[in-house]
């Protein structure tokens, strides 16, 4: 099998009319919050998810995994919404690894592999994209503790966005 290694870098996606740089942090938690994700299936999902980066317009900056979701830092298009990307990471993923890991879809009952939610925000260029490189490299198996400690608000437990006392919203 032919090694590969995630881009390092950022580019600038440049066509004849605009020149974009938009980067977005999204979580997907496994169906039911299972812990299947081992490191043997975590290999596979970052596999799986370089192909779909050579197929449509994207690239996986990083990708992080803990056992029951995946965090993953993509670069995009403006004529992708985020809900599309979302889509086809989703579909993709969840489709080969259960052609790949036959026991998982049992493990799930036969469902998806992805809860229907997600977490999507868009990353700044100079201050958040690096911050969250290295969170995924360094913290890979205990990212959620360490990442969901910053979006929770400490009074009412609820995410910052949800909090009627955050200033997020």
């Amino acid at each position: 099998m032919k090694k590969r290694i995630f881009a390092v870098w950022i580019a600038i996606f440049i066509s004849d009319i605009i020149k974009s740089l938009l980067l977005y942090h999204i979580v997907f938690p496994v169906k039911y919050r299972k812990k299947l994700i081992s490191k043997e299936i975590s290999n596979s999902i970052k596999e799986i998810c370089l192909e779909i980066g050579e197929k449509f317009e994207m690239i996986f900056i990083e990708i992080g995994t803990d056992v029951d979701h995946v965090h993953f830092l993509v670069q995009s298009v403006p004529a992708m919404s985020i809900d599309k990307i979302v889509r086809v990471i989703k579909s993709i993923t969840a489709r080969e690894v259960f052609r790949k890991y036959p026991f998982i879809k049992k493990e799930l009952w036969g469902g998806n592999f992805w809860t229907s939610g997600y977490y999507a925000n868009t990353v700044g260029q100079y201050g958040n994209a690096e911050v969250i490189k290295n969170m995924l490299k360094t913290r890979e198996g205990n990212i959620t503790k360490y990442m969901y400690s910053s979006l929770v608000c400490g009074r009412c437990t609820r995410y910052l966005g949800a909090c009627p006392g955050s200033f997020i919203k």
